[in-house]
């Protein structure tokens, strides 16, 4: 899960006060900040899931030129072995999305699409290598 916030510290203080969330994989999340993005974003975790507390930015979709903003309210994800696959799969049943890349975390290859009620949904791949 990924919530974008005005105030990254006041939000993970909440939900690791409230939760009992701990650092995600403390150390293996490298941020690029070079590509379109550049907030600090904090990894928490309930031993299961990862929530991400990022700050809202309402010009990512415009600084990196694709058609959603992950960080505009913020959005659910789901991780995949394939990430082509996937992509391929949308084509075939007409589903747009959003092909980011690897842009914002090292390794992770992400796009982004909407459900029918628009909520923005992140698919990605983690140590994802370039074919070739």
């Amino acid at each position: 899960m990924n919530y974008s916030t005005k105030n990254v510290k006041a939000l993970s203080d909440f939900y690791k006060s409230l939760f009992n969330l701990t650092p995600a994989h403390a150390g293996t999340h490298t941020q690029i900040v070079s590509q379109g993005y550049d907030g600090q974003v904090e990894f928490l975790t309930d031993g299961t899931t990862e929530f991400h507390i990022a700050p809202q930015d309402l010009g990512v979709a415009f600084r990196t030129k694709q058609s959603l903003n992950p960080l505009d309210r913020g959005h659910i994800a789901f991780r995949t072995d394939d990430i082509e696959a996937f992509k391929t799969m949308l084509n075939e049943k007409g589903i747009q999305f959003a092909d980011y890349g690897v842009w914002a975390v090292g390794g992770w290859y992400q796009i982004f699409l909407q459900d029918p009620d628009g909520t923005i949904i992140e698919v990605h791949q983690v140590d994802y290598k370039e074919a070739g």
